[in-house]
């Protein structure tokens, strides 16, 4: 399988990564185990999670995913240098406000090293935007933990074009290091919150792309058609969202491609993402062996020029 420079980080990593938001709630601890196990068996090396994984379930108070990891990585069938860790900082917690100050950062990735069992993360993201904060004020925090090797590189998630050129405006203006890694969401049904500006931005400065939401809340593995086929679904609030006609024309050509390709709906919706101008690679989640394998297709998966214009044209 052929890894991906990721930006300028010097991370190279596989064409997909695996969301580990899973891992705690809808995965149990053994699950989790056995789903990472394959994942990296089959030759993928990275696993996205976040301290606030997985606050929003009764009971957690977030760090659950990272604890999960953690524990994995003590079990040593994957040695620590060999597994790419990106985790996140800065999302509200049961609505209360964390931010990206310098003293939170500081807390927060001690809180997650110890949760992960680890003395360093290798991409240490902001998690979304703080308009309270000097993005220098967070840069200056991120540069503290590159020097103290805590973290190898930095990045940020949920950045739009203008607030993503205006972090790497002041890191340029400042001499910090700047955000090397974007993390969007993008998938065949949401396309506009980073194709055009805010691709065009990254590729023209080399930030490397780990994109979330591949699957759509998982409506693009195919197995949702009506209203009624998302009762009792983990993400029903979101699933429901993509039940309109531009979501059965997708539907439709990942049926068409499925049996051309001898390939799952899910794999196809993942390979699209992972060819797509721009992306190193998208992030996907699966909470059972089943599901994993249409991820793990995906590395030797090729669409071809015809396919993926049909995909692009259904998704318009």
């Amino acid at each position: 399988m052929q890894h991906r420079a990721l930006g300028r980080t010097g991370l190279s990593i596989a064409p997909v990564v695996f969301g580990g938001n899973v891992f705690g709630w809808t995965a149990d601890e053994k699950t989790s185990f056995d789903l990472l196990d394959r994942f990296f068996d089959a030759g993928f090396n990275t696993i996205d999670t976040a301290d606030v994984y997985s606050a929003w379930v009764d009971g957690h108070k977030g760090g659950e995913s990272e604890e999960v990891i953690g524990r994995w990585l003590k079990r040593g069938s994957v040695s620590r240098d060999k597994a790419i860790i990106v985790t996140k900082v800065g999302f509200d917690n049961r609505g209360q406000k964390t931010g990206l100050s310098k003293g939170w950062i500081e807390q927060a990735i001690d809180a997650s090293l110890k949760r992960l069992g680890t003395d360093y993360v290798d991409l240490y993201l902001a998690h979304k935007p703080d308009t309270e904060v000097p993005v220098e004020e967070s840069l200056e925090a991120f540069a503290k933990l590159k020097q103290a090797g805590k973290v190898r590189a930095i990045g940020c998630s949920n950045y739009n074009a203008t607030q993503l050129q205006a972090s790497l405006d002041a890191a340029a203006s400042k001499g910090l290091p700047r955000y090397d890694v974007l993390q969007p969401e993008y998938n065949l049904y949401t396309r506009e919150k980073f194709e055009g500006a805010l691709a065009d931005l990254c590729q023209r400065e080399e930030i490397g792309v780990i994109s979330y939401y591949a699957l759509a809340a998982g409506f693009l593995t195919g197995k949702y058609r009506e209203l009624k086929d998302t009762e009792g679904v983990a993400r029903s609030y979101r699933v429901a969202d993509y039940l309109n006609d531009k979501g059965m024309r997708i539907l439709a050509a990942l049926d068409e491609i499925s049996v051309e390709t001898n390939a799952s709906a899910a794999s196809i919706a993942i390979a699209w993402v992972a060819a797509r101008p721009g992306i190193t690679a998208p992030i996907a989640s699966a909470t059972s062996l089943r599901q994993l394998e249409s991820i793990v297709a995906v590395g030797s998966l090729q669409l071809s020029a015809d396919q993926m214009a049909r995909l692009n044209e259904a998704g318009l």
